[in-house]
């Protein structure tokens, strides 16, 4: 499975440079294997891939909360324009934090307009939702729509031409 979800990250990154938002979101649980998929893209394209939970705690940490979420999406910005392109993120837990008051998907979409983000999404794709952790968690997200090109980790779509399609406007 992993070389075909391989195979399919480079088609949506592809695929991307025409879009308005491009974003590529490689959508799986926990485990599912999203971290050592995105390291060999990002090999593959000659870029690395950027722990944003990492990245920006260290850059959060100074700040007041109040200057957190309003300085978070800057700063997301900047971590994003420093690296080659196109910009492979994981560990997005942090974008999720309540108290950042952040819309994840849309910060991801913002980032994404001049230039192409490759993204884990630890989460899952239905046939109508993107879904992030579970009804009633307190950092549950659940998208009806959603400007982005999905892959998924899962076997019981990665095979599917026709949902792959889909997803990416082609039916």
């Amino acid at each position: 499975m992993g070389g075909f979800v391989h195979q399919q990250i480079q088609d949506a990154v592809q695929t991307a440079e025409g879009l308005y938002h491009r974003l590529v979101l490689l959508v799986g649980k926990t485990g599912s294997g999203k971290t050592g998929v995105l390291r060999d893209v990002a090999e593959e394209f000659g870029t690395c891939v950027i722990n944003i939970n990492l990245a920006l705690s260290s850059e959060l940490l100074e700040l007041t909360a109040k200057k957190r979420s309003l300085q978070l999406p800057e700063l997301l910005g900047d971590i994003v324009d420093k690296a080659l392109s196109p910009v492979v993120l994981d560990n997005l837990e942090i974008l999720f934090d309540k108290d950042l008051k952040q819309d994840p998907l849309r910060l991801l979409q913002g980032i994404s307009r001049n230039r192409t983000i490759v993204a884990s999404w630890n989460g899952t794709m239905t046939s109508e939702r993107l879904l992030y952790a579970e009804s009633g968690h307190t950092e549950y997200r659940s998208y009806d729509s959603v400007d982005a090109l999905i892959v998924r980790m899962d076997s019981a779509y990665a095979g599917d031409p026709a949902i792959i399609m889909r997803e990416r406007g082609e039916v």
